[in-house]
């Protein structure tokens, strides 16, 4: 059902079985695909790309122009997967030149007055809680949950399986598997319960645990972790995505609480 008060052009791709609501806004360049529902007075701008099965609730704004004074008016993208809820008044922002698109992925929940900006890449199995600001060209890996509140700096990579705490300030790389709160943020231990939820067996949260043990409490610092958590746990997935993401990240990542 398409409102004869929503404002539509006449070549937006929009898929089938698509449900737009009243005063709802949607661009020239924009293509949605089957089954969406987008809500009365969500702004659809050119550029955005929204995959099946999305809604996309009132007073939401997809593909904005970037908040970056280096924009020029490039033609970019803002691009949500499938079966991705967008709840009120959310803006996603579409990209610069640096990267040319801002990613949500599918399966994906993004909470009410969140942010989430220019090149951003969200990946699949996402939540980002209420009123949480991702800045530009921020990395955050699946079923990454970022509670209420939160504000993330630019080109913060947060990884995998990661449970960040409501209110958090993170101006550092988050590794995978973690829990993360405090002011100011620090490691509180691993994501238990989220790995459990997971299908995670009692071997792979234990090496993770033991794993997290010997880089924030042995007292060593970070080249020298990384050294005997190479030789000291035998290779899995989990110890090489660990392992991978602290020796690739530039931005150092945060640090173990001071009462441990």
């Amino acid at each position: 059902m398409r409102s004869s008060l929503a404002v539509i052009h006449p070549e937006a791709n929009i898929g089938y079985n698509v449900s737009i609501g009243p005063f709802a806004i949607i661009e020239k360049d924009v293509i949605i695909g089957d089954n969406c529902c987008i809500h009365p007075h969500a702004v659809i701008y050119n550029g955005a790309r929204i995959g099946t099965n999305c809604e996309i609730f009132p007073g939401a704004v997809i593909a904005g122009i970037p908040q970056d004074l280096k924009f020029k008016g490039e033609i970019t993208t803002a691009e949500i997967g499938n079966n991705t809820t967008i709840r009120e008044c959310v803006t996603v922002n579409r990209a610069t030149a640096s990267k040319g698109r801002t990613i949500v992925g599918s399966n994906c929940l993004i909470m009410a007055y969140s942010h989430v900006a220019h090149d951003c890449i969200v990946k699949n199995h996402v939540i980002i809680g209420n009123a949480s600001q991702i800045a530009g060209e921020v990395e955050i890996d699946d079923y990454a949950i970022i509670s209420g509140g939160t504000l993330v700096h630019q080109f913060v990579k947060i990884s995998k399986h990661v449970m960040v705490q409501g209110g958090s300030r993170v101006g550092k790389d988050i590794p995978p598997y973690t829990l993360i709160g405090r002011e100011p943020i620090v490691y509180c231990g691993i994501n238990i319960v989220g790995l459990r939820r997971r299908g995670f067996s009692n071997d792979q949260v234990y090496q993770i645990q033991d794993i997290y043990r010997t880089l924030y409490t042995r007292g060593l610092n970070i080249t020298e972790a990384l050294q005997c958590i190479e030789t000291e746990y035998e290779t899995s997935v989990e110890r090489d995505l660990i392992l991978n993401f602290i020796k690739s990240s530039k931005r150092g990542i945060l640090r173990g609480s001071i009462d441990e």
